[in-house]
């Protein structure tokens, strides 16, 4: 069961990670790449291979990989619209509200997010914000369906502008997609619907098929297959990032709420056997009482055993010496979520620079359903350096520059000088070439 370390062996064991370390494989995915592979083949030279399939044999290749893989006849590959309507009716009147509940709070959170246009005339520059043209979103099936992954990714594409947003969801054991997911893509305003997952999902999306419109960025979370997938196409679209197992840290004080601490632990430990679920205190009590509160809740829990070996192989109650030790902690792990359990959650948030999302005062669930801000977040310490997804994720920008004369006589001394110091006599040549017929106006 989770067990108290110190904070060296927490150092250790959680600190010396990489987002592109690949866990291993379960033993039944093991076997299943065996067989359709052969013996010594990796999950990436596997993805590969299904990736160069694809892009030859389009349609035909991504059906025969759904069926040796997913054990699942997926024909025809896109959803009708009739089915995607037929599911939003028939939600259950509790269930329709909450995830309208759910979109209200998120479209709101992300209109106030998106960057303006902006052009200075006195300077003769500025930027032009551009939505993008089309992108896929991977919403993934497996061990549960995610309706509120479609919600999460798809309004901010919408709020942003994009063209035309596809969904690839993996089939179902008998064939089409969850009701649910259908839902929530009718909801979100979803353009299309494919019954396609994992290495050729992404495949499909990138290059295209007879059926599925090439993209220009692929976004959602997915498993080891669809991150190796995204990893390899990049370059030919866009990516959001490459995610892995959900990760939490907690930091609680002597004041907080063992119980309180246990359920924020097991809400992201039951996700998945690789979740990382960690607690940081400078309490032996809190520490103590917390491991018997995951013990005591860990029973009643429908997915007590993926929960249970999350938290036996990634996680543990960490003891600090104090809390400017676990802000240490915190900037040096940049987790995806972050609790703060202490008398001064704003006070210690000021001190973290490096997390996807800071829970103040907790509530970490809340957050993947109904608080707004997009639950696809940064893992295995990419928020050093990247984001959550957000409106922002489905624009570029395109920089305008129309300089006038008085811009270009100040600045075209400078400019071909760096030019010719660069031997780019081209360069000062057309520098000065624009100049005098600036000057002939």
């Amino acid at each position: 069961m989770v067990r108290v370390i110190g904070l060296e062996e927490a150092r250790q064991r959680f600190l010396r990670r990489s987002p592109l370390d690949l866990p291993p494989l379960p033993p039944q995915a093991a076997r299943l790449l065996e067989e359709v592979f052969g013996p010594g083949v990796s999950p990436l030279e596997a993805v590969r291979r299904i990736i160069a399939e694809v892009r030859a044999r389009g349609d035909v290749a991504v059906a025969e990989f759904s069926r040796r893989l997913d054990g699942v006849e997926a024909a025809p590959l896109e959803v009708s619209v009739d089915l995607v309507k037929a599911a939003a009716s028939g939600l259950s009147p509790g269930l329709a509200a909450a995830l309208g509940l759910a979109a209200d709070r998120i479209r709101a959170f992300h209109q106030q997010g998106r960057p303006a246009d902006f052009f200075d005339p006195r300077e003769g520059v500025g930027r032009r914000v551009v939505p993008l043209d089309r992108v896929g979103i991977y919403v993934p099936g497996g061990r549960a369906a995610y309706p509120s992954t479609v919600l999460m990714t798809v309004i901010p594409a919408r709020i942003a502008g994009v063209g035309e947003v596809v969904v690839a969801t993996p089939p179902q054991a008998g064939g089409g997609v969850n009701p649910l997911v259908l839902a929530a893509c009718a909801l979100a305003g979803v353009d299309r619907v494919f019954a396609m997952g994992g290495a050729q999902a992404i495949a499909a999306l990138a290059y295209g098929t007879a059926s599925v419109p090439a993209v220009d960025k692929v976004c959602g979370p997915g498993n080891l297959f669809v991150m190796l997938a995204k990893r390899e196409v990049f370059g030919t679209v866009d990516i959001d990032g490459l995610y892995g197992p959900t990760e939490t840290l907690v930091v609680a004080d002597e004041a907080a709420d063992p119980a309180l601490c246990a359920a924020e632990l097991l809400a992201q430990a039951e996700h998945d056997p690789l979740a990382s679920a960690l607690l940081l205190t400078p309490s032996p009590t809190l520490a103590g009482e917390v491991v018997r509160e995951v013990e005591s809740q860990l029973a009643g829990l429908e997915r007590a055993d993926i929960a249970r070996q999350a938290l036996e192989g990634r996680g543990a109650v960490i003891r600090v010496d104090g809390l400017s030790q676990a802000a240490d902690f915190v900037n040096a792990y940049a987790p995806e979520h972050l609790t703060l359990l202490v008398a001064d959650p704003e006070g210690f948030a000021a001190g973290v620079r490096h997390a996807g999302c800071i829970f103040l005062g907790g509530g970490e669930a809340f957050g993947d359903y109904v608080a707004g801000p997009s639950h696809v977040l940064p893992t295995g310490g990419t928020a050093r350096f990247s984001s959550p997804l957000g409106v922002e994720s489905f624009l570029k920008v395109t920089s305008l520059v129309a300089l006038n004369n008085n811009i270009m006589e100040m600045t075209a001394g400078a400019a071909a000088e760096l030019a010719r110091a660069e031997g780019l006599t081209a360069h000062a040549a057309a520098i000065e070439r624009m100049l005098r017929k600036k000057g002939q106006r």
